[in-house]
């Protein structure tokens, strides 16, 4: 993602204008974030998106006419380089799985700091893959499938580094540099872990083998390719 300036340009999405209002204090008061549109529902996100694409899209989940899940779909089918973060009040299990299966970059309650609000926005302009620890702990239980034996494949040792240094928030270039290897490698490398752990993203691949005791990296800022 580019940005004029040095500033990372920022969409609000929110049906409350007091919510806008004090998320765009605090991340402009960063002095390197500028709000360059705000939207009280979906369908005027999507038509502010379209006209002036900005670097990362904050989007409520609950709006009117279309939800955050709508917009975050119309996003990734779209304009694929803009980042999606949900800064939401809502945990529920359907919401979050919605969100992250539509393609969203991160997903951070409201109860969230500034602090932490801010850093989400910068990792997922970064092109990581944010996660609030409440949505992490619910994500790891929905995959773990808790009372049944999930069936997969052992991965190779290779598969395994390679499992762990995208845990790390390395990039494909950054892992295959690490590892002696090409990009292309590596690609092929995570393509055969989506197929043995059943998941269909970085962030799934590696929440599942947390789950299952195969690496001990902790879920953080997780760069999606």
């Amino acid at each position: 993602m580019t940005s004029s300036k040095n500033n990372i340009r920022v969409l609000l999405a929110d049906d409350h204008a007091i919510v806008r209002a004090g998320i765009r204090q605090f991340l402009e008061r960063t002095g390197n974030i500028q709000v360059i549109a705000e939207a009280d529902n979906g369908e005027m996100a999507e038509e502010m998106i379209r006209l002036d694409p900005p670097d990362v899209a904050v989007l409520d989940i609950r709006m009117p006419k279309d939800s955050g899940i709508d917009v975050t779909r119309w996003v990734r089918a779209n304009f694929p380089q803009v980042g999606v973060l949900i800064l939401t009040a809502y945990d529920d299990d359907p919401y979050v799985m919605a969100v992250l299966q539509a393609g969203a970059n991160g997903y951070v309650m409201k109860t969230a700091t500034p602090g932490e609000i801010v850093e989400a926005v910068r990792d997922v302009y970064a092109g990581k893959s944010v996660l609030d620890p409440v949505v992490t702990q619910k994500l790891l239980a929905h995959i773990s499938h808790p009372g049944e034996t999930l069936q997969v494949e052992q991965l190779t040792d290779r598969e395994l580094e390679v499992l762990s240094l995208a845990a790390r928030g390395f990039t494909n270039k950054a892992i295959g540099l690490q590892l002696g290897i090409s990009d292309r490698t590596v690609q092929g490398h995570l393509a055969h872990i989506f197929n043995k752990l059943q998941a269909a993203s970085r962030t799934e691949a590696v929440m599942r083998a947390v789950s299952l005791g195969w690496i001990s990296q902790a879920i953080g800022n997780i760069t999606e390719e």
